[in-house]
């Protein structure tokens, strides 16, 4: 696997600016330009986007002995609680602990290790199959370069809509992916993919979840340093193409935590 190179971060007229080197050529990141992928939770509990069944996330004041974590309601602090699924409301990252009978931990990741990728943007069209699934094929990978490719790849699904910020999208059978189009970006050497749906996989498949296991490589080739990251919002601005990405995701013991992916476009 080809490994991206870092240096260290320099100004150029007021833009902090990150070089790095790739499949042999020398890039530049513009770190002044973040474009944040990630939806943040939300309690209100109309504004979240989710799926998989799962009640909205709450957020609600401790109430203890005469004690209430809210400062409207007369308290020093605000002090809430928060219930929320990682898998089910908003941005998260998963590792092959998703779909291992051990709960192995997505923190264990990223904990000392590297979280800047070279990082591919592309943007797919579902067709309608048949059964009226909406489905994205391999053929769509054939606009990326030849050879490997970097360690992460970006999805953005076709058409853009704003809405899906705040769907719900159970019992929606939403757009997935070819199981051809999973194994090819793992030929490919993609260990990071991100994408802005609620999962790779078809809604209900009888519990099969064949892209998960086609992409971490369970139970053949265990695949633990790879991770998937679902419920992402990419802006209509954003050009296919080449990035810097820092995937950053909360220190949480489990399978998933929620995430904050930042882009960072290449500089003019």
């Amino acid at each position: 696997m080809r490994k991206a190179s870092f240096g260290a971060p320099f100004f150029v007229n007021s833009s902090m600016i990150c070089e790095f080197s790739w499949g042999g050529v020398s890039h530049r990141a513009d770190l002044g330009k973040p474009i944040d992928l990630s939806i943040a939770l939300n309690g209100d509990g109309g504004s979240n986007p989710s799926a998989w069944y799962v009640d909205s996330p709450r957020m609600e004041p401790v109430r203890a002995n005469g004690f209430v974590g809210s400062v409207a309601e007369g308290g020093g602090v605000n002090f809430r609680n928060v219930h929320f699924n990682p898998h089910g409301h908003g941005t998260h990252t998963e590792c092959m602990g998703h779909i291992t009978p051990d709960i192995h931990s997505v923190d264990e990741v990223f904990r000392n290790q590297p979280m800047h990728f070279p990082c591919w943007v592309l943007t797919v069209h579902p067709l309608e199959q048949a059964n009226g699934d909406l489905v994205v094929g391999a053929e769509e990978l054939a606009r990326l370069p030849h050879g490997e490719w970097p360690d992460a790849l970006v999805i953005r699904t076709a058409p853009f809509d704003e809405f899906r910020k705040h769907k719900d999208w159970s019992n929606t059978n939403p757009p997935y992916f070819q199981l051809e189009f999973i194994q090819e970006v793992v030929q490919r050497g993609v260990h990071h993919l991100l994408v802005d749906l609620p999962s790779i996989d078809r809604e209900r498949d009888e519990g099969k979840l064949l892209g998960h296991h086609a992409f971490f490589g369970v139970p053949q080739a265990p695949r633990p340093g790879s991770t998937i990251t679902e419920f992402i919002d990419v802006p209509q601005n954003v050009s296919d193409g080449l990035h810097l990405l820092c995937l950053g995701v909360g220190p949480m013991v489990n399978d998933a935590a929620n995430s904050r992916p930042v882009l960072y476009p290449l500089a003019d």
